[in-house]
């Protein structure tokens, strides 16, 4: 048999397939010591071991079945799966909002590739259609690929064109703008579109997926209607991300752009509004306010478009025993901005004091953020904490430090101007810094004490 047919397979896995006469994308039974199985064979990652063969079953999950393990196997049928999503035309209907669609990339526009096993960015967004047909009942939708990368090649670059781009359709009258991307840090892009596009008269929503469409479990679709739902029939005229709000399908929640995180890696409800509660519950039929303070969407095509970014800045991470040297190689390689997250209330060990003291000098720009996620830098309490602004560094509040890392780039991309800089900082564009958390704003369960374990238990029933 020609090994063309056996597509990544290597070895003795190779040397199974060969034995029972099956194929790749063959419909395969399979007896083993584990109990039988029955489902299509799947090409192999190139990359992988020689043991396994990897089936999938009738449930639409993978599983990898040990070659040490198979008793017997008989080919029973052969269909060559094609994982391409067609494009098709979508509908226009009177009556809908018109909502456009820009593509970046991310798992939410991805499948998987089972040549390499990894998930890849495979259909346009005009291809989403085919995959989400409800959308059609919910806006007309325009779409346009402006990038096809995933979340970690996101930069300033592509922000600047995003934040243009964005500006334009507003121009034109659309009525909403929802923007497909990968997860990893689609809260980055967030804070950078909400300091780039300020009060835009239209909804801005940002939207990726936990797991790939060809998966049972992938919240891509139900995502996308809540997205679009928000876009076009929702009243919050700012920069917001839609995602999943608990694990189950129940409903998506809409977080201010400046006040979310990714928390988990793996979870579909993986996305938290920070320091403050989130904006909105949506559903396909509707959305349902938490947060009562938001901006409306308005008739005007008035928008503010700021599509400024300095590359020279960075996050510095502090950790116990970090030497100044550290600082002072961020100086040498001219950067011009340095956000640190310290510890507690604001702070790093005296150590870098010195290195410190020369980035001030040499005119880099400074701020203290936290490592707690939640709550105030207050650098009055300790010594530390004034000697630290007594050489420069100045406190950033309540600023997530991903925020202000995207909001000090931001204002280093329009000026050099320290006193200039520090205004643009602690100046809030929407709500990046609050005056307070709310009480609710911190809601930390901790799986196994008595009070969590009863709540649980209740929400599982």
């Amino acid at each position: 048999m020609d090994n063309d047919i056996f597509q990544g397979y290597t070895g003795k896995a190779l040397a199974i397939l060969q034995k029972y006469n099956v194929r790749v994308w063959g419909k395969a039974k399979m007896e083993t010591t584990r109990g039988n199985f029955e489902g299509t064979v799947l090409p192999r990652a190139e990359h992988q071991d020689d043991e396994h063969i990897v089936m999938k079953i009738a449930t639409g999950y993978n599983i990898g079945i040990d070659i040490k393990t198979i008793n017997t196997m008989k080919e029973v049928g052969y269909s060559k799966a094609n994982y391409a999503i067609p494009e098709q035309e979508f509908p226009y209907s009177d009556g809908l909002p018109n909502v456009k669609l820009f593509g970046t990339g991310g798992t939410i526009a991805s499948r998987l590739d089972y040549r390499t096993g990894a998930v890849i960015p495979a259909f346009s967004p005009g291809e989403l259609y085919g995959a989400v047909p409800e959308l059609a009942d919910i806006c007309n939708l325009e779409t346009e690929k402006v990038f096809a990368v995933f979340s970690e090649n996101m930069g300033p670059a592509q922000y600047i064109a995003l934040a243009k781009a964005i500006g334009k359709e507003i121009e034109k009258g659309i009525d909403g703008i929802v923007i497909g991307h990968g997860t990893d840090t689609l809260h980055h892009t967030a804070a950078a579109l909400t300091f780039m596009v300020q009060n835009p008269p239209v909804p801005i929503v940002l939207v990726g997926s936990q797991r790939s469409s060809d998966r049972p479990s992938s919240d891509a679709a139900l995502n996308l209607m809540h997205a679009m739902h928000a876009a076009g029939h929702g009243d919050i005229a700012e920069v917001m991300v839609s995602m999943f709000g608990p694990t189950s399908d129940d409903y998506g929640l809409l977080h201010k752009g400046t006040r979310v995180r990714k928390m988990h890696s793996s979870y579909r409800s993986t996305f938290r509004t920070i320091g403050h509660t989130p904006l909105a519950m949506v559903r396909r039929t509707g959305i349902e306010h938490i947060h009562k303070d938001y901006k409306p969407r308005r008739k005007d095509r008035s928008v503010k478009i700021l599509p400024y970014f300095s590359d020279k800045v960075t996050m510095l991470y502090y950790y116990p025993g970090m030497k100044p040297d550290t600082i002072d190689a961020l100086v040498d390689a001219g950067y011009k901005g340095i956000v640190i997250v310290g510890t507690g209330l604001g702070h790093v060990n005296k150590e870098l004091y010195p290195a410190i003291e020369r980035a001030h000098e040499k005119g880099v720009h400074m701020y203290m953020t936290l490592q707690t996620i939640w709550g105030y830098v207050h650098m009055f309490v300790y010594d530390t904490g004034r000697d630290m602004m007594a050489r420069g560094i100045v406190p950033a509040s309540n600023m997530l430090p991903e925020v202000a890392f995207i909001k000090l780039g931001w204002a280093l991309g329009q000026t050099d101007d320290p006193e200039k800089v520090k205004e643009m900082m602690l100046t809030p564009i929407n709500d990046e810094i609050t005056e307070r958390e709310p009480y609710n704003g911190y809601l930390v369960y901790q799986g196994g004490v008595p009070e969590v374990e009863e709540f649980v238990q209740k929400v599982r029933k």
